[in-house]
């Protein structure tokens, strides 16, 4: 068996031992900070390659069905979010301004390789992935005049997910263009040997995501423990509850993936420092959560097979 191979099959706890890493090397993890942008635009690539454009955007008869879910996503849910918030007047915490961005966010880069660690199709998730980032820039600005000036200039962060749109177009075109090329017709054991690429990019990145959990610690191990109960019950609670209410089908599993699993960092990127100091507890303590689904979840997930 090669070393991929090997990655793919205990991919699940490879993340784990990312998690670790991050956490035991916090030297380490600072250092990886500055390469964040371009480790996840690597892994763009490699699902992209791994996926292939017939999987994913070829299927253009799923489009209205993804925008769909893009809208509930990235829209729906961040609004019922502002609504509960307004409605006991939680605006002014910083845990509840946190949780509705989390909404607002689109998904997370690694939602389709998570797909693939919990035994479903990664197309669906690579094409929510997608269109969801394509459309942040609309579905974002509505939140953004909700939430109201103390978000500062929204123009920052419509600009920041206009770069991301390049970013994530250009890997995911290369991957495409690449796999078309170079390994159309792939065998089963050249897809596991990808996911077993996957899996490793995952578990780099991972390190450096975990350099905002130490400073926390250091200076308040109990606030820490708060913020780890918060994200863990934002995660999984919209896993679960998304997998409970949507219909059985071969895109269930990956839409319930990233309801809980959202890109919160890319509002590192543009929203102001005195904001963003306050949203770095919560943003480094997500990753908890998000690097322990494929594990945690994956049991849940196997009880609906994927179909088609």
């Amino acid at each position: 068996m090669s070393v991929l191979a090997f990655c793919a099959r205990h991919g699940r706890w490879g993340l784990v031992v990312g998690l670790v890493a991050g956490l035991a090397l916090p030297g380490l993890a600072q250092a990886m900070r500055p390469w964040l942008p371009h480790m996840v635009a690597g892994l763009l690539l490699i699902t992209a390659f791994r996926v292939g454009y017939r999987g994913s955007v070829g299927q253009l008869r799923a489009a209205p069905r993804v925008l769909a879910e893009v809208l509930v996503l990235q829209l729906l849910l961040p609004l019922l979010g502002l609504a509960v918030v307004f409605a006991f007047g939680l605006s002014a915490t910083t845990a509840a301004l946190a949780i509705v961005l989390m909404l607002s966010a689109p998904s997370i880069s690694g939602s389709p390789n998570f797909a693939v660690l919990v035994g479903h199709d990664p197309a669906p998730a690579m094409q929510i992935m997608v269109m969801g980032m394509a459309l942040f820039p609309l579905t974002i600005l509505p939140v953004l005049f909700l939430l109201g000036p103390e978000l500062g200039d929204a123009s920052g962060v419509l600009a920041t997910s206009l770069r991301l749109i390049i970013v994530i177009f250009a890997a995911t075109g290369l991957g495409f263009a690449a796999r078309a090329l170079l390994l159309p017709k792939a065998t089963p054991a050249q897809i596991q040997s990808l996911d077993g690429a996957g899996v490793v990019a995952l578990v780099v990145i991972v390190i450096g995501l975990m350099a905002g959990i130490g400073p926390v610690f250091a200076q308040s191990p109990f606030a820490l423990a708060g913020w780890i109960a918060l994200v863990f019950a934002a995660n999984f609670g919209l896993q679960i509850l998304t997998f409970t209410l949507v219909p059985s089908g071969p895109r269930a599993v990956p839409f319930s993936l990233i309801a809980g699993n959202r890109n919160v960092a890319l509002f590192l990127l543009a929203l102001p420092p005195e904001l963003t100091d306050r949203l770095l507890p919560f943003i480094g303590c997500y990753q908890l959560p998000m690097y322990l689904t494929p594990l945690v979840m994956a049991r849940l997930y196997r009880l609906r097979p994927h179909a088609g």
